[in-house]
């Protein structure tokens, strides 16, 4: 591949691959027949340097956790100067012709800019709206320090929009914004929807179905933030199990965040610890496992200036699953779900409680739903679609043809292990049985 174009892809708030949409672009990037480099953070027991699936991945130690704006600023200034350096390191092995920077933070247009006089061109991949996150988590800005925090919050996203010569929208709102507050023109940002790619992600039977803590499960998939509300996944499970009594109900909790060890004791003081299970890190194996067996996926995010406006992976990833979700009701969810998800008005523990329990109570509506999220993921919102609106940006940008060799395409999230049946998703029969058991057959089905 030495007359590839080469694509620097810059990520500070998870490590690759474990971030599921950046790896996917790697692998649409490379199959399209690219180079590629990553710069992240370190996870757990991550070593510094390495090649998977011929993506070159350079990870730095993560800065301490932040605390306050002074923790913020700290963490953004380490990550940033780590970066940069790495890049360096990226450029002696092989000079890139695209840096592409995913939020948040918007820091990266600076170093963007530094780039620039060696001819890299700067995509955005537009992840995230800090000021909407400001104001989700703050309100309005009061005094002087917030509105100051607030206004600075505005100018880094302005100077990233100004600097970038595409941008990456991951749906119609931002892109809306893109144009709107940061005078983009329309043909300046392509939307790339955060979509599963079906044809890997894709039930399985799973042997966590054979030994189920309850009838029902439900999941909650994803980072576990202040601006989540995974809480009120706790506050649904008390209202369940000790105010309707039910008993035939547990809650996996899959992922981590700022918010854990609170999480955690919340769940100690409402007594659900015996029907609560917190996995931790989920990777690419237990996510099909866990939604695989599970009988629910939960999508508790409020209706706040920032959830209102973004695309909620998880509620894709469990329809990709044949799992029926319930969500708050939120403006870009009802675009990903449409009649795929039974809808709550934000907030409302009781609302969120009855329309889990329709579903626990009703097997038809279950399949229902479950047919209806798969049909919609697999035709609607595959990844394949936003593969192409993906890496045509790179294209118009380097020149590129796609005529240098393509990597092999992507692996199912189950392709390092030898015990995993997957579903036939054509036999319709068998597939309606699996939604509602969410179980293996039995001799007779064999």
């Amino acid at each position: 591949m030495a007359g590839a174009p080469h694509v620097l892809i810059i990520v500070q708030n998870l490590p690759v691959p474990l971030d599921r949409r950046v790896w996917l672009e790697c692998q649409a990037l490379r199959a399209r027949g690219y180079e590629v480099s990553v710069i992240c953070p370190k996870g757990p027991g991550d070593p510094g340097r390495q090649l998977i699936d011929g993506v070159h991945i350079y990870k730095y130690r993560p800065a301490p956790q932040a605390e306050g704006l002074p923790g913020y600023v700290l963490e953004f200034v380490y990550s940033w100067l780590r970066t940069a350096r790495l890049s360096l390191t990226v450029w002696h092995r092989k000079p890139f012709q695209v840096l592409q920077a995913c939020n948040p933070p918007d820091t990266y247009w600076a170093l963007a800019r530094l780039w620039r006089s060696r001819g890299v061109r700067f995509v955005f991949d537009h992840h995230d709206l800090n000021p909407e996150l400001f104001l989700s988590r703050f309100g309005q800005p009061r005094g002087l320090a917030q509105r100051l925090q607030y206004r600075g919050l505005l100018w880094l996203e302005r100077m990233t929009f100004r600097t970038a010569d595409r941008i990456i929208s991951t749906n119609d709102s931002y892109r809306a914004i893109a144009m709107r507050r940061g005078h983009r023109r329309a043909e300046d940002v392509t939307v790339v929807r955060s979509c599963p790619d079906t044809s890997v992600m894709r039930p399985i039977y799973s042997k966590l179905a054979e030994r189920k803590p309850a009838r029902f499960t439900l999941a909650y998939l994803g980072i576990m933030g202040p601006q989540d509300g995974v809480e009120l996944v706790l506050d649904v499970m008390a209202e369940l199990v000790h105010q309707r009594g039910r008993e035939d109900v547990h809650a996996w909790l899959l992922g981590f965040g700022d918010c854990y060890e609170d999480l955690r004791r919340r769940c100690t003081e409402l007594d659900l610890d015996k029907v609560v299970t917190f996995t931790g890190r989920a990777d690419k194996g237990m996510i099909a496992d866990y939604l695989s067996a599970a009988d629910v996926g939960l999508g508790p995010d409020l209706k706040t200036p920032l959830n209102d406006l973004s695309t909620m992976n998880k509620t894709m990833e469990y329809m990709a699953y044949c799992l029926p979700v319930v969500s708050f009701d939120l403006v870009e969810t009802r675009v990903t779900g449409g009649d795929a998800v039974l809808y709550a008005e934000s907030g409302d523990v009781s609302g969120f409680a009855d329309q889990v329990e329709r579903l626990l109570d009703d097997g038809e509506l279950r399949l229902q739903l479950g047919l209806e999220g798969r049909r919609r993921v697999s035709t609607d919102l595959d990844w394949t679609a936003q593969a192409r609106n993906y890496v045509s940006v790179f294209d118009e940008l380097t020149g590129s043809d796609g005529t240098t060799s393509a990597a092999k395409p992507a692996k199912p999230d189950t392709a390092d292990r030898h015990d995993v049946a997957y579903v036939d998703l054509t036999d319709e029969e068998e597939l309606g049985r699996f939604i509602i058991e969410r179980t293996a057959p039995g001799p007779a089905g064999r």
